[in-house]
């Protein structure tokens, strides 16, 4: 007898754990970056652009795509604003910088009907913006002569909140 409600007692203490077990699994927790910590990246990446003596728009994103922060300095073109944001979205989209996702969309290439995606921009100045694995948001620069001027300010903006964000 004793040894029955022991085995019952065994069998529904099992149950509620494998239900428990099931529960966690169905949700997840995700980190994401504070308005102040984009910010921070954005006007790193600004300051980097001034420096070397460009006007640009910086825009920094959340995992999701959307816009954070938006910086545009005084005389960067009106195309910029709509550009920066949809380097950030494209970079943390596909988790790569959108320089790289210009090389693997080339005509021809597997991955080129991405670029028909009207947020798709595959031209450097995006970059993920990421810690632990996660991809935590994305920054995007317009307006410099080129995209490896572009990435090189996005760098930037990602490196001042590197130590930050590392967890």
């Amino acid at each position: 007898m004793i040894f029955r409600v022991f085995s019952r007692a065994a069998l529904v203490s099992f149950a509620c754990a494998a239900m428990l077990a099931n529960a966690q699994d169905a949700t997840f927790a995700t980190k994401s970056l504070t308005p102040e910590t984009a910010l921070i990246a954005a006007k790193a990446a600004l300051e980097q652009c001034r420096n070397d003596g460009y006007q640009v728009t910086v825009a920094v994103v959340d995992r999701a795509g959307l816009v954070q922060v938006l910086l545009r300095d005084r005389f960067a073109g009106a195309h910029t604003v709509d550009l920066a944001p949809n380097k950030a979205w494209t970079a943390v989209s596909f988790r790569m910088p959108t320089a790289a996702l210009g090389l693997e969309t080339q005509a021809g290439k597997a991955m080129s009907a991405i670029r028909s995606h009207p947020k798709v921009l595959a031209a450097g100045g995006g970059q993920v913006i990421e810690a632990g694995g996660s991809a935590l948001g994305g920054i995007g620069v317009s307006g410099a002569p080129g995209g490896e001027a572009d990435d090189v300010c996005a760098k930037a903006g990602v490196k001042a909140i590197a130590d930050a964000i590392e967890f």
